[in-house]
């Protein structure tokens, strides 16, 4: 049976929103999981240090299995190993209450997730050249759309009392279900490399490491996931600490986190090609400074909810604008997009233990001026975005 270009791309669409759904939902529980083992904020966060770890993994694994077995083969195992790792976080927190086994999940999650995301971004590319249109902006603001989900579900189940086992293994039947319904409207030979593309790939490359560009536009990509990943990991538990409330409302503020970032996504692509990469990236890393100046120093929660919302759009468009950035020059592009995202993923693998044990000596909320200084650096990283 044939598959339509409209069938395609309502399939990446979806296969975009699942990992961010699968994310989001084990982030909304964080508070009920620390206070199940019993961890401390230090403990906690080199526990989420195992994500970190299973995606990085991941993450340098990809290519040469994608090349091997196509994407679509890469996307069903890597979904299905995020659907068996969320329940077996789950069962590891609630009938174990094992520090070990939550952090082993969590590196067998963020294994599939870390894959996974490289797969659908060459599945993206893909699309996007067999279309001829700008598409990758808005397949992100689908992963985030997936994350938004997942936290007002996540919201959602915090105020029903559902348990957080219950709670992942619902959201994980729902992923194997988008997963049934949608994988198979995905080509079968895109992403597989065939034996004269690896023998040109091995006698002419250049060493991306080596050029000045790619590695200011990975660092810049560092910060800017630095200051995205740090939220992601840590803002329910921030507020939870920061203003005495309890978990629902932690959740709730990330789900503003996120809603800003879907937003920013969203209006990203037109308002980049209205006013260039440079200037963008300048005034939304400042937008995000601002917003966790507000945060951190002004002692109102409704205020800190503004201030948390300017984060999520200004960090929204730094991961995709560093992406497109690496792949201008054609030649050797999906290397110097691969060397961008191991310096980006860097971010999400030290952020964790170094924001935890930070916050175990001046506190979660305090511990974010952290977050502040690094998005101040990235704005003198700009200029390497400008297109070539």
């Amino acid at each position: 049976m044939s598959i339509s270009t409209k069938q395609w791309q309502y399939a990446v669409f979806v296969l975009f929103l699942v990992p961010g759904l699968s994310l989001s939902t084990w982030i909304s529980r964080t508070p009920n999981i620390r206070d199940n083992l019993l961890a401390s904020t230090s403990l906690m966060g080199w526990i989420i240090f195992g994500l970190a770890c299973g995606s990085l993994i991941g993450l340098l694994t990809a290519n040469r299995l994608i090349g091997k077995l196509g994407t679509k083969s890469v996307i069903a195992m890597c979904l299905f190993v995020i659907c068996i790792g969320l329940i077996t976080i789950g069962i590891s927190a609630a009938f174990f209450k094992s520090v070990l086994l939550v952090f082993l999940s969590l590196v067998f999650f963020g294994f599939g997730f870390g894959m996974v995301e490289v797969a659908i971004n060459v599945e993206g590319a893909s699309l996007e050249h067999a279309m001829s249109k700008t598409l990758l902006p808005a397949l992100h603001g689908a992963f985030s759309a997936g994350t938004l989900l997942g936290a007002g579900i996540g919201y959602l189940a915090i105020l029903l009392n559902i348990a957080t086992i219950v709670h992942f293994l619902l959201i994980a039947l729902l992923d194997l279900l988008l997963l049934v319904i949608y994988i198979g409207k995905i080509p079968s030979h895109n992403g597989k490399t065939d034996q004269s593309e690896i023998v040109d790939c091995q006698n002419g490359k250049v060493n991306v490491w080596k050029e000045k560009r790619t590695i200011f536009i990975g660092l810049l990509i560092l910060g800017m996931a630095f200051a995205e990943g740090s939220a992601n990991e840590w803002l329910p538990m921030t507020i939870v600490d920061g203003f005495n409330v309890e978990d629902h409302v932690g959740t709730a503020m990330y789900t503003i986190f996120l809603f800003a970032m879907l937003i920013g996504r969203l209006i990203g692509g037109n308002i980049l090609d209205r006013f260039g990469r440079v200037p963008v990236i300048c005034i939304a890393t400042l937008i995000a400074a601002c917003g966790i100046c507000m945060l951190v120093f002004v002692k109102s929660l409704l205020i800190g909810g503004i201030g948390v919302f300017l984060w999520g759009l200004g960090a929204s468009l730094g991961f995709p604008v560093g992406l497109s950035a690496a792949g201008d020059e054609p030649r050797n592009a999906a290397q110097r997009v691969g060397a961008v995202s191991v310096l980006g993923y860097l971010a999400f693998l030290v952020g964790p233990p170094f924001l935890g044990m930070l916050g175990e000596r001046v506190g979660l909320l305090q511990a974010m001026i952290a977050v502040l200084i690094i998005l101040v650096l990235v704005v003198f990283l700009a200029p390497a975005v400008k297109k070539l």
